[in-house]
């Protein structure tokens, strides 16, 4: 894979990779870098773990934070069943992510995660109930009082005319 990567940004490696030139092998030596980390102008910065690049120069319980659905919580708990230890996402080997992708997909995580919580908002505005009421009408629905804040969900103040303040 690391050729495959390699051969359009160097081209000079296929003279290296080329099995006719075993004489330029000996007289010609390169050193690749381990990490892989910048190759050229191309870097590469990110592992994809449960469908989402999580980034390299973090430690892995940071990093597996920016998947929707894994919080704190549940990436120190994902590390304690792995018995992995916390290093920085770049270090991980090969055999260590893919433990990591099995135990992330064990969890309800990103599009699924979304989806369903669409659909219990779907169903509680169907039934119109109180909270769902409250979400059609874009006003907080866990008891919030309105009357001062709550500006996320109301939106920009709108200046009613002919109210003057005393």
């Amino acid at each position: 894979m690391a050729a495959s990567l390699l051969t359009p940004v160097l081209p000079s490696l296929s003279l290296i990779s080329n099995p006719i030139s075993t004489s330029l092998k000996s007289s010609v030596s390169f050193s690749l870098p381990t990490s892989l980390a910048k190759i050229g102008g191309m870097s590469i910065k990110c592992v994809r773990v449960g469908g989402v690049e999580i980034p390299n120069n973090k430690r892995v319980e940071y990093s597996l934070q920016y998947i929707h659905g894994v919080g704190r919580t549940r990436a120190k708990q994902i590390l304690v069943d792995l018995s992995m230890e916390n290093k920085i996402t770049k270090d991980l080997s090969e055999e260590e992510l893919t433990t990591l992708r099995e135990e992330v997909s064990k969890y309800m995580i990103e599009g699924d995660l979304r989806r369903f919580n669409a659909l219990a908002i779907r169903r509680l505005k169907e039934i119109q109930c109180y909270r769902g009421v409250r979400h059609i009408q874009g006003l907080p629905c866990r008891g919030q009082r309105t009357k001062n804040n709550c500006r996320t969900l109301k939106g920009k103040r709108v200046a009613i005319p002919g109210k003057k303040k005393r």
